[in-house]
Formats: C-alpha cells, structure tokens, sequence
C-alpha cells in the first residue's frame, strides 16, 4: 500500500471502484514518513541504511530479516523525552523488547514498562533501573508480582481485585510498600480495530469506571493501607490518531480522581494517559509529531483538572509502536512471482504470516518497495505474500512493484518494528528471523536467528 507516492488506500482492490488506485509515477521513490530516517536510495538504486547497502545486510544475516536503524529509534525516544519534558515516557516493552532495546531505552532516559514475567526478565538483565519499570497485566501471577517486590519495581498497575488482594498479601508479608496505579476502563470507543480497543467496557482489562468497580478499587486499596495508592490509569487502545478518545478518557479517569478525593481525601498524585500512538504504515495516516501529542494532552489535563478543581497530576504516558515501529523495516527474497488468471499478481516472499501476523490478525495495511535495486520498468499491481500454508498469508495487500520483479529480488516493508517480532511464531516449524541493528555504516545483530537446532532443541517427545 503505497511505499512510494500517493494515490493508494487502505483496504483490497475489490473493496473500490475502478480507478480507485492509482500507479505511482516513480516506482522507485520512497515516503520519508514510512521508512527509518537514514533509509535512501543508493549505489545501483538498492537502499541503503545509515550508509549499508541492504544487499550487504542480506548477504551477511540472510532473509527475511528485521533490520532496526538504531539512530532512529534513539531520536523517536528524544523527540518524546523532549516534547514531554516533566512526563514519565513509559517505552511500552510489548511492541518490541530485548536487551538492546532496553540499553537504547534506558540511555535515552526513558522509563520501561513490560506486561510479562518474561519481559521483566528482559529488562533487569539487561541492566534497566527496576525503579524505572512499570509492570502492566491483566493476570500477573504470584511468581511474577513476588519478582517485582523482590527487583523494587517502581510501579505496578492493578488489575482486578484478585491482583489486588493478591498483591497485598504479598507486600504485608515482606514488610513493603509497593508503588501501584488503578487501571481505569472508561468505556471509550477508540477508533481503531476492536482487538487493540482497550476502553470499552466489554473487554478483559482494567476496572470498570461506569459499573463502579474502579472507585471501589481505589477506596480497597486505600482503606487496606498497605499498597501505595499513587494514581489511575487509562489506556484505549492502540493505533490511534484522534486524541478525542484521550479527551473523553482524561475526563471520566479526573472525575473519579475528584470523587475518591471527595469520599476519602485523598487527592492521588499521578496519571497514566497510557500510549497507543499511531505511526505511517501507508500514505493514508497522518500521525501527529510529539510535540503535537504534548500541546494537545496538556491542554485537555489542564482543562478538566480545573472543571474538577484538581491539582494538576504528573503525568505519564506509554508509547511504544511510535518509538519502535517507524525505525524498523523487514527485508525478504522474492521466491516466486505468479499471476493467477490476470486477476492479480503474486509476489512470494520468504516469510510472511510467521514474522508479521497483523495483515492476518488486524486486516493491518502495509507498504513495500524493491529494495536490491531501481527498475525503469512500468508500476504492476501485486499482492506481496508469505510462504506458509494459509490463504490469508499476506504481508501487503496491495502494492504497486515494477513489472519486471522476478526470483531473487530483495523487497521492503517499512514500519515493522512494532509487534512484528514480538507477535512472531514459529508456524509451519519456521525459524523466527534475526533482528539487526545498524548505526553509522556499521551492523550488529541484537537476535540471532532461529535456527533447526533450537526448534528441535524444546521437541523432546
């Protein structure tokens, strides 16, 4: 869907009338927005990344490969560090997480926050202050709250009233006083696919705000005496560009501060406005800047905290895919090139749905190019797909890719970064690829490849 210049849309070819997409007029250009800063074209019109030729990278970790532009991800974390000077930015772990990251995070100054005992363990080996983390679930076992008393995790956010009593318990037992925050569900209908919708009532995460269940969490904690009550969070979904959503959620999560400060005369210090920031996957999104994201939050907290003659709170927020998605794209080989009865033409990739499910799971909308070299040939509509057994196996469903693509080629897809790696599996018994991270015309690799041997190695059948 359009890596190139505008005229595409969302959704499949049939969806539209004729016309509806448009040939490019340069099928070798790139959209600044979809691609990690440092990508261009170079020698021989194949891209490069911070100065490396892709066929380099290719040739030396293989395909498919996640590769990362290191400097980009740095500079995402700083524009937010800088847009939100007195905000605690949250890098939220799910979207993509390992060591390196979490290094590049932490220098970066950025707090963390994992949703797993795994990630947990990700982000203190990898040497993240435990009092920077913050620990999100819907159902965080006893073994890994113990892990997050133990480690001084700086905040944990509360879940249910199992969790509750669950985490009290706990604490009592070891004498502490965890930091924790309410996670609020404030029945907002985000605009956004249903499964990354995370406000709405009918849903698993959270405490309900208009059933009650939230003011009676807040009052447990407090009347219990133990957990250090510090503030309510909000998080309605992911892949959102209208901060509407965030002004209806910020006013329901500041009345119920104005009412537990009413009821028990507490007013809590901290608010959590969650992340969900969206970022370009084609030419169709237009997402906002940070600095966009931190005039517009302010000035809605503002606002409602004076409606309720509240002090205003320190904030925090969690982006991850605004971070990590835009400085990753993911190069494959083509396999083979197949048009099916001049209805459409396939371009078989060697990856697919075990690297990026989202086109599969969230009817998710991506962009690609030729990346091994520049074509003066004329723009041919194909569908880029994967190699496992599954007619939904697409990893773009539309793109407009030189007519003369054939076995061999090497092809792009910006905005990986974000739950491509993390949503990763091993379908089919497919090694799951590597992550490389390049800077200044250098390439490290972050996660080696999967390899035969370490699927064989957990078949112990």
């Amino acid at each position: 869907m359009r890596a190139h210049e505008a005229g595409a849309m969302h959704g499949d070819i049939g969806d539209r009338g004729p016309g509806w997409l448009r040939p490019p007029a340069d099928v070798n250009a790139l959209v600044p927005q979809l691609w990690p800063r440092q990508v261009e074209r170079g020698t021989g019109g194949a891209l490069t990344v911070a100065g490396l030729d892709v066929r380099e990278l290719a040739a030396e970790y293989g395909t498919p490969a996640y590769v990362l532009d290191e400097d980009d991800l740095r500079s995402r974390a700083r524009d937010f560090r800088a847009a939100f000077p007195d905000v605690d930015v949250y890098y939220a772990g799910k979207a993509f997480l390992c060591r390196a990251v979490v290094r590049m995070i932490a220098e970066e100054g950025l707090h963390l926050d994992v949703c797993s005992g795994g990630e947990l363990a990700t982000a203190l080996s990898a040497g993240m202050p435990a009092e920077r983390i913050g620990f999100h679930g819907n159902n965080k076992s006893v073994a890994e709250l113990t892990r997050a008393l133990d480690a001084g995790v700086g905040r944990i956010i509360l879940d249910s009233f199992t969790e509750i009593d669950r985490l009290t318990a706990l604490a009592r037992e070891r004498g502490v006083r965890p930091g924790v925050l309410i996670r609020v569900t404030v029945g907002v209908e985000a605009h956004t696919h249903e499964f990354i919708a995370t406000a709405h009532e009918d849903q698993k995460f959270g405490f309900s705000l208009a059933g009650g269940a939230a003011a009676a969490a807040a009052f447990t904690v407090i009347d219990e005496g133990v957990l250090d009550l510090r503030g309510l969070h909000s998080h309605i979904g992911s892949q959102i560009f209208d901060t509407s959503g965030f002004e209806v959620s910020a006013r329901r999560v500041l009345a119920l501060q104005a009412q537990i400060r009413d009821a028990r005369g507490v007013e809590l210090p901290e608010l959590d406005l969650g992340g969900g920031f969206g970022i370009a996957y084609t030419t169709q999104d237009d997402p906002a800047t940070p600095d966009e994201l931190a005039k517009r939050l302010r000035k809605i907290v503002d606002s409602e905290c004076a409606a309720e003659n509240l002090s205003v709170p320190h904030l925090s927020i969690e982006p991850g895919r605004a971070i990590v998605g835009p400085a990753v794209f993911t190069l494959y080989e083509v396999g083979t090139v197949k048009d099916v009865d001049g209805l459409r033409t396939y371009v078989s990739v060697d990856g697919g749905m075990s690297d990026n499910i989202r086109t599969a799971l969230y009817d998710a909308s991506y962009s690609a190019t030729l990346a091994g070299r520049a074509s003066t040939a004329e723009p041919l509509l194909a569908r880029v797909v994967g190699k496992h057994c599954e007619s939904g196996d697409i990893v773009v469903k539309d793109e407009f890719l030189p007519a003369d693509v054939q076995p061999g080629d090497l092809v792009a897809v910006p905005g990986t970064g974000a739950y491509c790696r993390s949503m990763a599996s091993n379908y089919n018994h497919v090694p799951r690829p590597p992550v490389v991270a390049v800077r200044d015309g250098q390439a490290r690799l972050i996660v080696r490849r999967e390899t035969e041997e370490d699927l064989l190695a957990l078949d112990v059948g």
